[in-house]
């Protein structure tokens, strides 16, 4: 493109997780292409469990042309119902396409989904830019209040060995950290921070597969309260198309008292399978939306420990030539549903920004860039942090627990109709994915994927 410098500016992406990957392509849309992404893993594989994917962000990667394999491998979520412990059926809606979007929701398993990301990766970007066992270790720029400086340098270890990595440093532009909530970019920005804020609450995932579906086949279920919940939804397109469904499961427990002024996390390895005894015995008889949770548990293999961390909002993400992106920046309770869609957003506002600064006057002021980025999406994911904290759309679990602990006959008896739907529609909002502002975006830019037409 005649705007973009000559030669262009080095971009250096520290993280190939959804958020950095996302990066990598929205740059290489808007027509960069010196574009290095470094990962701390030896090896990326399709370990993980189930995510979500909002319309807002779906929009994005249906423009950067990856929606057919987003279709293959998820599942178009259809609706979503909440329900109290006793299994009594608080609130339906639908979701994505199904509630008028036009483009849908998709619930993915997380490992297959970050492995379609980094395939278009390397075909777009070539796979000699995707740097593997290269951890991000510290950086330097002349200036960071300022201008950065002209350049700034990365430098990195293997972290297998603690050896030197292959490639010790790159120089570029701009460094993009999008290296997690445990950011060592972030960690050198704030040294005081300290690790992230435990919620008092762990979760256990796992994932199985059912000879049917259950309800419509692409329904999420949500049930419990604030300490107590189950979460529940397919997320393989592949099972669905044979008649089965692949059910990403979530048994979410207080483990630690309300109040506690301790908020460190205990440790953990959420790479390592868990006894099911530590979690299962208070959901022994849970059953609503077509499941029965012990049997949910009973007939998964692996079973992983996460605990609900997040991070306090900070006041600034970019300094000089750096900044952070997705959860380096604003690690959130996964509430909502609004995680990897958070980042994906970042990704493509940052890569606008770095376009439209290098159209201007000033094409090689990148620290202006990071700047209108951090402005623009620092403060509604703060938002979002702070909403989840208070539950976001799940407070409405908590409303019908609170108030009829011993269940109910009619929610609308206990929760007004108004009430009820005014939580999703107040999280909506903050969280970006209003679906009149969704469909004037899609209509928009209904041909941006036409640009990948021969290469999805």
């Amino acid at each position: 493109m005649p705007y973009l410098t000559t030669p262009q500016p080095r971009i250096i992406i520290a993280g190939a997780g959804i958020g950095g990957l996302t990066a990598a392509l929205s740059l290489h849309a808007e027509g960069f292409t010196d574009i290095h992404v470094f990962e701390a893993s030896a090896q990326l594989t399709t370990l993980g469990v189930g995510i979500n994917v909002q319309p807002s962000a779906v929009l994005i990667l249906r423009n950067l042309g990856l929606l057919p394999k987003l279709q293959d491998i998820g599942v178009e979520t259809a609706e979503l119902n909440f329900y109290s412990r006793h299994g009594h059926p608080i609130l339906s809606e639908p979701r994505g396409a199904h509630a008028g979007y036009r483009v849908p929701q998709f619930s993915v398993h997380r490992g297959e989904f970050q492995m379609l990301l980094l395939d278009a990766a390397k075909e777009r970007l070539g796979e000699d830019r995707i740097h593997l066992d290269h951890a991000l270790t510290a950086y330097e720029q002349q200036d960071a209040e300022g201008t950065g400086g002209d350049s700034i340098t990365a430098r990195f270890t293997r972290r297998s060995d603690g050896s030197d990595a292959a490639i010790p440093s790159m120089t570029g532009a701009v460094l993009i950290a999008a290296d997690g909530i445990n950011s060592l970019a972030r960690r050198l920005l704030y040294p005081h921070e300290g690790p992230p804020r435990f919620s008092g609450r762990i979760l256990w995932r796992g994932c199985v597969e059912r000879d049917s579906p259950y309800l419509t086949g692409a329904s999420m279920v949500w049930a419990g309260h604030a300490n107590q919940k189950f979460i529940a939804y397919p997320i393989s397109g592949r099972s669905l198309r044979a008649g089965k469904s692949l059910v990403n499961w979530i048994a979410e427990l207080r483990v630690r008292a309300e109040g506690d002024p301790d908020v460190t996390p205990p440790v953990t390895d959420w790479t390592k399978r868990v006894p099911k005894e530590r979690f299962a015995g208070p959901f022994a008889e849970w059953a609503c939306g077509g499941l029965k949770m012990a049997e949910l548990i009973d007939s998964t293999e692996n079973v992983f420990e996460f605990p609900m961390c997040d991070r306090d909002p900070v006041d600034r993400w970019s300094f000089g030539r750096l900044t952070l992106l997705g959860d380096a920046a604003h690690a959130m309770y996964p509430i909502g549903s609004n995680g990897a869609t958070q980042a994906i957003i970042d990704a493509e506002t940052l890569a606008k920004c770095l376009l439209d600064q290098a159209k201007s006057d000033r094409p090689n002021d990148i620290a202006a860039a990071l700047k209108i980025y951090q402005e623009t999406r620092l403060p509604p994911t703060a938002q979002i942090v702070m909403a989840n904290r208070a539950n976001g759309p799940d407070h409405v679990l908590q409303l019908a627990h609170e108030r009829a602990p011993d269940g109910f006959a009619n929610i609308y008896d206990v929760i007004p109709k108004e009430e009820l739907e005014s939580i999703g529609a107040t999280y909506k909002a903050i969280a970006g994915f209003e679906k009149d502002a969704v469909n004037v975006k899609a209509e928009q830019t209904e041909k941006l994927a036409e640009r990948f037409a021969t290469k999805a």
